[in-house]
């Protein structure tokens, strides 16, 4: 019996980021948990107040690094039909926990430090409680830099969190040195003094956290508005932005853009601009993951009289070129050669382009006083390139006509194929790379015409104009 392998889903790179994230909490909850026993054991051993409240403190890091892992796992999850954005927001609920958790950690020990000024007590200082001190500060300090730089690596809010609670552990245990060492010397009520310090500490670290949480939850900004318009108007099309909003965390930024553009923007052309919208978005802005873009037209700049033909156009399914604007004594006049179905009669094809002028007319709002439309057929295509021997031979005298014209100028990649009663050519002509565009069209357009007047089996020739170093 052959069995087949079992097949598996590629992991999402947010899954990957996620099983990292744990993998990295992983690690750091071991170390939390070895700080933190050592330094509750021998506090209570001592009866060392303030090295106990810190290691109680370790021991917070230790259940927000579970939370943490817990959080990785629900967040890295795809979307689904109860969550269609995702679990990402599992995260920040798993960041808003731990600053609960430092929190309650820092009410136990002020409630602890108060019954100490109450009550009195004095810990019993040896060289252990001092060697134990040290060496945890040491992992802690580890500990910091390898969740610092994870963290900014894979952005996590989780693990920056928990980075920074780790941070202020490391300040804490400083001041439990200073507290032991007042002890030792004769001042028990140092130690109890340490220990508020330090519940002013955690307070801060919470304070922190829970302040940066709270900003995503409630859908703080999370981008300049300036810094998405700039990118979002270096797009060719964009006459405008009117909104520019974003939200979330700082891996997972989520952006909402209206933009303006000219009202004759045809529905492909406003679809390209969206999606060069999202793709600069992304590209440009880190940690941007959704882009919502909202076009509208733009009523207030002047029209533009070619891209308003073609919207007419593209509505009554007509192609048109060579849209000239002309000006008359009488006013403007457009011009323009509109393609219509070879099949219709001359009559069908006089009635189309005859609505499509009243309908240009009608759009730009007497801005011209007559549309001069030339009907000719659309192109039907033969299909594949014609290797008929009469193909070849005009292939090879067009290429030797553009030659002969212009010797400098490089023409290459000439390709003939069939179309309505003749052929169609089309090459590359290689141009010095400094030369303006107006003059490379014109000498474009001057070997086509004479390629057409000297071979007139030639219906249609193209010649695509580029540098010679390209």
């Amino acid at each position: 019996m052959i069995t087949q392998p079992a097949s598996t889903t590629p992991k999402t790179p947010d899954q990957k980021r996620f099983e990292q994230v744990q993998k990295v909490l992983a690690k750091v909850l071991v170390a939390n948990l070895v700080v933190a026993l050592s330094k509750v054991i021998i506090g209570l051993i001592t009866g060392t107040l303030a090295m106990v409240a810190d290691g109680f403190h370790s021991m917070m890091d230790a259940s927000s690094n579970l939370i943490g892992i817990a959080a990785a796992r629900i967040a890295g999850r795809p979307a689904d039909a109860d969550h269609p954005y995702g679990h990402r927001r599992f995260e920040t609920l798993a960041t808003l926990a731990i600053g609960g958790l430092l929190l309650v950690a820092g009410w136990e020990i002020l409630t602890t430090a108060f019954d100490r000024l109450l009550h009195g007590g004095q810990a019993q200082i040896s060289a252990l409680n001092f060697v134990v001190m040290i060496v945890t500060i040491g992992i802690n300090v580890l500990v910091v830099w390898y969740e610092t730089r994870w963290g900014k690596q894979l952005r996590s809010d989780v693990l920056l969190a928990d980075a920074s609670q780790t941070r202020v552990d490391v300040f804490i245990s400083a001041s439990v040195i200073v507290g032991m060492a007042g002890t030792a010397l004769g001042l028990p009520w140092l130690d109890t003094v340490v220990a508020l310090m330090i519940v002013g500490l955690i307070g801060f670290a919470a304070f922190t956290i829970l302040r940066h949480t709270s900003s995503i939850l409630v859908d703080k900004i999370a981008l300049d508005p300036n810094l998405i318009m700039r990118v979002v108007m270096s797009v060719p099309g964009v006459e405008g932005v009117t909104r520019a909003r974003s939200r979330g965390p700082a891996d997972a930024i989520s952006t909402d853009v209206e933009v303006r553009v000219n009202p004759a923007t045809t529905a492909d052309r406003a679809d390209a601009i969206v999606v060069e919208i999202e793709r600069r978005l992304r590209a440009e802005i880190s940690g941007v993951s959704e882009v919502q873009v909202q076009v509208a037209p733009n009523r207030t700049d002047p029209k533009d009289y070619a891209l308003t033909a073609r919207a007419a156009a593209d509505a009554m399914g007509l192609s048109i070129h060579e849209v000239t604007e002309i000006l008359s004594p009488e006013g403007r006049v457009l011009e323009m050669h509109v393609e219509v179905p070879p099949s219709l009669s001359l009559q069908q094809a006089h009635e189309k382009v005859s609505e499509l002028e009243k309908r240009v007319c009608l759009d730009l709002n007497g801005a011209v006083v007559d549309v001069i439309t030339h009907i000719e057929p659309a192109e039907a295509h033969l299909g594949a390139i014609m290797q008929s021997a009469g193909a070849v031979i005009l292939r090879d005298r067009a290429l030797a006509i553009a030659q002969e014209l212009y010797p400098s100028a490089t023409f290459k990649n000439p390709s003939v194929r069939g179309v309505m009663a003749g052929y169609a050519l089309s090459l590359i002509c290689q141009l010095a790379g400094t030369m303006s565009v107006q003059e490379a069209h014109l000498i474009a357009e001057h070997v086509e015409t004479q390629i057409r007047a000297s071979l007139p089996e030639l219906r249609r020739v193209t010649i695509h104009t580029e540098p010679l170093d390209s």
